[in-house]
């Protein structure tokens, strides 16, 4: 077990946890998110992150090294000086250059010790971020020379300054997951699922979701996973139910550059906006004409403050959730807004019977307000326990009430489908549905029936069912008869 990091609330693949940071004698909650300092080009002061909400930061480095003055300054006055943070900070070991121009000056052991020397608390070895969609030789033989790296880098004497094990494989979920089990194999601490920018700015959630997954299977439930690159809000919850804990962002910044303003629903331009749809101290106290009309580094800067603002709330607002037991309504809320977050949450959605492992079994009410509810893990849950039920004699399942001429009478409930009516009470069947159900309810409470008649073949089944559509009932075994209430008066079975 990893003592450095501890989960105290979990929801899906999402925790609440302490990542215990002993150089920088911290204790960070996560989710968390850190902005990317570039220590030449200082947006927002990082001495006031802490104002919104940042426990942590990530600079660069390789960039510091390669500097001469910053490398002497960061050497003899320390990091933290330097940047004027008293959180923790971690920081990248060159591989974002590496996969930009082909070759760095440095390597795994030369960058750590020099991370160590300037008082870095994580640190990053030199790994191969492999892009997306590259041949799978290719992907194969780049995470081979990471994973020597990652043996390297635990021969190094760091102290207490934690190290990142970077997961590679490109679009490859299969290497992704032997990555992470390798990753996890080390003596290292944080794991960072790398080479994910270059999706995540394509709107390639999907392939961002099948990505981390992967990992995740490789990976024990106490180890840290920070999703390197993923600085945009809409992203932040499908992201956490994913299971990572750590997240950095250069956006904040890198948009306020070119005019653009962060939302949980996309990203505006200032100059289409008329009002400002948020209520952060920036937006609250400036219009967007006013801040159209600032000199350019007055304007970049309020921007920078304004998408600081939006990510730590909705930061906030996803651990609450997770306190509340309803991320994933949020999920799915926030996968609506757009078409490729909704590609990334069905790819989450392929892969439920993965997260209803660590999914608590009991939480508030469930609410259905999508297809893709009848996906979620918790359904999914309910139709394989039904294997530990008994019924016994002729059953009736029913949506409508209880009939004495059965057997036994169980309740029908799209998209969980049959139950005790002794259940009825408990999570997550006291859902809230809509009135008009959709397809895919429908469709899921099928397979339902159809799970519970095949695994009790002794016992008799009539379903009632207030019109459901005939695609769904095609999933119902013919051996189950089939009652529509809306047509037909109920009667007893005949003897």
């Amino acid at each position: 077990m990893r003592d450095v990091f501890e989960i105290r609330a979990q929801d899906a693949g999402g925790r609440i946890g302490d990542l215990h940071v002993p150089r920088a004698d911290v204790t960070v909650e996560t989710p968390a998110l850190l902005p990317v300092v570039n220590p030449n080009i200082i947006t927002v002061d990082p001495s006031r992150f802490p104002e919104f909400g940042a426990e942590m930061l990530i600079t660069n480095s390789y960039i510091i090294k390669q500097d001469e003055d910053l490398a002497e300054r960061a050497l003899e006055e320390g990091l933290h000086e330097l940047l004027g943070f008293d959180g923790a900070i971690m920081t990248d070991s060159g591989s974002f250059q590496l996969s930009e121009y082909g070759e760095i000056e440095t390597d795994t052991e030369e960058i750590l010790q020099f991370q160590h020397d300037i008082g870095s608390d994580v640190g990053t070895p030199v790994d191969i971020p492999t892009p997306p969609d590259v041949p799978r030789e290719q992907a194969a033989e780049e995470l081979a020379e990471t994973q020597a790296r990652l043996e390297l880098a635990e021969t190094v004497d760091v102290g207490d300054m934690l190290v990142n094990a970077p997961v590679q494989g490109s679009t490859y979920p299969d290497l992704r997951e032997e990555a992470g089990e390798h990753a996890y194999g080390t003596s290292l601490d944080v794991f960072p699922v790398g080479a994910v920018v270059p999706m995540m700015n394509d709107y390639r959630y999907d392939d961002m979701a099948r990505a981390v997954a992967g990992a995740k299977r490789g990976l024990g439930r106490d180890a840290p996973v920070h999703l390197f690159g993923a600085g945009h809000p809409m992203m932040f919850a499908l992201a956490v139910a994913l299971g990572c804990d750590l997240f950095d962002s250069a956006a904040y910044a890198l948009y306020a550059r070119d005019d653009r303003y962060l939302t949980v629903h996309g990203t505006e331009h200032l100059p289409d906006l008329d009002y400002f749809p948020c209520s952060c101290p920036v937006c609250a106290e400036h219009d967007p004409e006013e801040v159209r009309r600032m000199p350019d580094a007055a304007r970049e800067e309020l921007l920078a403050e304004h998408n600081l603002h939006v990510s730590f709330t909705e930061l906030r607002r996803v651990k609450q959730a997770i306190r509340d037991g309803d991320l994933l309504e949020l999920v799915e809320a926030r996968a609506h807004a757009h078409p490729r977050t909704l590609d990334g949450y069905r790819a989450f959605l392929d892969h439920a019977r993965q997260y209803e492992e660590s999914d608590p079994a009991s939480k508030d009410t469930f609410f259905y307000t999508s297809s893709e509810s009848a996906r979620r893990p918790e359904v999914l849950r309910h139709r394989e326990r039904l294997e530990r039920l008994s019924p016994e004699g002729h059953v009736l399942l029913t949506e409508g009430p209880r009939h004495d001429g059965y057997d036994d009478c169980w309740h029908v409930k799209p998209p969980f489908g049959p139950y005790p009516r002794e259940l009825s009470e408990t999570y997550p069947l006291t859902a809230e549905i809509p009135e008009n159900m959709d397809r895919s309810g429908y469709e899921a409470a099928a397979k339902a029936v159809a799970r519970l008649a095949g695994e009790h073949p002794d016992a008799a089944f009539t379903l009632a069912h207030e019109s459901w559509p005939q695609d769904a009932l095609d999933y119902v075994p013919p051996r189950v008869s089939l009652v529509d209430l809306q047509e037909e008066y109920l009667e007893g079975p005949e003897e």
